[in-house]
């Protein structure tokens, strides 16, 4: 029964059905968003054909997070995660982070697919 009220759990929690501190803005969601497809799109423009790309973005418990993945064509997924604090959302994410992210995603994406063909002779040139 304890979960079926509005009082339920400790002192400082989110009461049900109110707001969470840390939900962010429509235009601070709107701005991760942008930011975000950004990284997506720069990320896809550092690797060949047949790598997916793509993100979620999500609100936890120490704020917004917003994830990119890259999924290669041989290998195992990378992911780069991260938390933006709220002032950081107000002034934008610098574009040279956002482009640091896309560049690390996309490296790491290609060591994946080295990792995995290892050795073998490609079969056709």
């Amino acid at each position: 029964m304890n979960g079926n009220n509005p009082y339920a759990g400790p002192p400082g929690v989110t009461d049900a059905g109110s707001p969470a501190p840390v939900d962010l803005s429509p235009e601070q969601e709107r701005r991760l968003r942008r930011t975000v497809a950004g990284i997506v799109s720069r990320t896809e423009s550092y690797l060949p054909d047949g790598y997916a790309v793509g993100s979620e973005l999500s609100v936890g418990t120490d704020g917004p997070q917003a994830t990119v993945a890259v999924n290669p064509p041989a290998g195992h997924p990378v992911t780069a995660g991260f938390t933006p604090d709220l002032d950081e959302l107000e002034a934008g994410i610098a574009e040279s982070d956002a482009d640091e992210v896309a560049r690390g995603l996309a490296a790491s994406a290609a060591i994946q697919v080295m990792d995995a063909i290892g050795d073998v002779t490609p079969t056709a040139k």
